[in-house]
């Protein structure tokens, strides 16, 4: 990743794909890249217009969701999309800046990944009990909350149970985020059922506003934040295809890499087929052209 800053304002921080720097009256501005992650590692090739489309399609989700957080008596943290700076026009999102907790809250409504991996080894997902007999790709009967800690750069996610998330955050305050993840979870669902989209599993984070209330904050219901499945075609059974990164990931261990060494250079074509499931996903979620 390149040290030098994206804009001439002070740099708060610098993530796997995304910079966030200090624009002033209590804001930040974070700044999407065309980096990509996969297995906690940053890979050293981009993925065009990948920042413009996750910064676009989170947008578009913001505006979605607010019902939902209304109803909660929550909001999200977006101030504009458009009064940024001209370099990072259209992958840029002016936002409040906020305490964020010390959780990722995932909902799933789908066994996928490595929650189908600790389902096979123990019935569930830490604790949220699963009944018998899913496979990889199965609906679970109801979308449960399987959070996880956040990790510095270069270090890996741990899921924890909910005892974990009240020692974290507190008690009123866990049962809250799992509420209102759970809510958002269900609302991008149906969203995304309606354009033939499959809402396997997403990630959620929030911060705290000067009053004490629940913000929706960073990026969401992304191709980096979601597992997204065409709905024509999903077969419980093996893994789906799918608009995500998973494709990337799939390579990536085709490829031989063993996730301790510096990670390979992306194909040419592994790069084009990436991008085309990014700005699918945008096209088919808000029915929209991609420019």
């Amino acid at each position: 990743m390149s040290g030098d800053p994206v804009v001439d304002l002070p740099l708060v921080a610098r993530g796997k794909v995304r910079e966030v720097y200090d624009a002033g009256d209590g804001r930040l501005l974070l700044v999407a890249s065309d980096r990509i992650s996969a297995y906690d590692a940053v890979l050293p090739t981009p993925i065009p217009d990948k920042g413009r489309v996750l910064t676009a399609l989170s947008v578009w989700w913001f505006d979605q969701l607010t019902p939902v957080l209304s109803a909660f008596g929550a909001t999200h943290h977006l101030v504009s999309a458009t009064d940024v700076p001209a370099e990072v026009a259209g992958r840029a999102m002016l936002v409040r800046r906020l305490e964020m907790l010390p959780v990722e809250c995932v909902a799933r409504g789908y066994l996928s990944g490595s929650g189908t991996k600790e389902y096979e080894r123990t019935g569930s997902i830490r604790d949220v009990p699963l009944p018998p007999g899913l496979v990889e790709g199965s609906r679970l009967p109801s979308p449960v909350f399987t959070p996880s800690t956040k990790a510095e750069v270069g270090e890996h996610d741990e899921a924890i149970d909910f005892a974990r998330v009240v020692d974290l955050v507190g008690a009123a305050r866990a049962e809250e985020l799992r509420e209102l993840t759970l809510a958002l979870y269900r609302r991008g669902a149906e969203v995304a059922a309606g354009a033939g989209i499959l809402l396997a599993d997403t990630k959620f984070e929030f911060g705290v506003s000067s009053d004490g209330g629940l913000v929706l904050g960073d990026e969401v219901l992304t191709p980096d934040s979601s597992r997204f499945w065409p709905a024509s075609s999903w077969a419980p059974g093996a893994p789906q295809p799918s608009f995500d990164k998973q494709y990337v990931r799939d390579w990536l261990t085709s490829s031989g890499w063993d996730r301790v060494s510096p990670p390979p250079e992306l194909p040419a074509d592994v790069v084009a087929a990436t991008r085309e499931r990014y700005v699918a996903a945008y096209e088919q979620l808000t029915g929209t052209p991609f420019r």
